[in-house]
């Protein structure tokens, strides 16, 4: 086999086993991801697991590379090209809801498990979930800011951060915990509330 095929098998193994590490860790947690549970679900040997990641803590770290990259395209990636501010802000939120009302991680929001999880940890794992939360409210803040000179007079951003941040994990434990089908809608006219409706086209 040539190096080349060689390094392709080599990435392919990769992936299947961050695409599995995915699906556990968003019903089980990070720390659900075991080298031998991924190694018998996949069929391979733990060696060959490990010679992949190296380690449990490498493997985690791996996998929550890999949901923020599919947060991303769920979130971020399809409001990049909204105006900065109120229509972005809107946007975003709207996209939030739909990434937990369409369950792209069959745990529910992936983030919201792990910071439940990790957060009275410390450890390369829980500063990796901290600073994927810190980006994140970043760019809500910076939104919430520039959308505050189009909402009522005296609208605090971090505030208004905090309220979106509040619904959204409030429609990921209707959703997980009592199969609330309405509570995507319930979602959408509490976003509207604080921030109104979008702009009719």
């Amino acid at each position: 086999m040539s190096p080349r095929n060689t390094a392709m098998g080599a990435r392919h193994t990769r992936s299947a086993i961050v695409a599995r590490g995915l699906d556990v860790a968003s019903m089980e947690g990070l720390g659900g991801l075991t080298i031998g549970r991924l190694a018998h679900d996949l069929a391979i040997s733990k060696s060959g697991l490990l010679g992949h990641f190296g380690s449990k803590q490498s493997l985690q770290l791996a996998v929550l590379d890999a949901a923020a990259d599919v947060f991303r395209h769920e979130v971020w990636d399809r409001v990049a090209d909204q105006p900065a501010g109120l229509p972005r802000l809107r946007a975003t939120c709207e996209a939030w809801v739909s990434y937990l009302e369409r369950r792209v991680f069959p745990g529910g929001c992936f983030f919201t498990a792990v910071t439940s999880e990790f957060d009275d940890r410390h450890g390369p794992v829980r500063d990796g979930v901290a600073r994927l939360a810190r980006r994140w409210n970043r760019s809500l803040r910076a939104d919430a800011e520039r959308a505050a000179a189009d909402l009522p007079a005296g609208t605090d951003p971090d505030q208004l951060v905090y309220e979106l941040s509040s619904l959204m994990l409030g429609l990921n434990y209707a959703l997980q915990m009592w199969d609330d089908e309405c509570a995507p809608e319930r979602t959408r006219r509490a976003v509207h509330r604080l921030l109104g409706p979008p702009a009719a086209t």
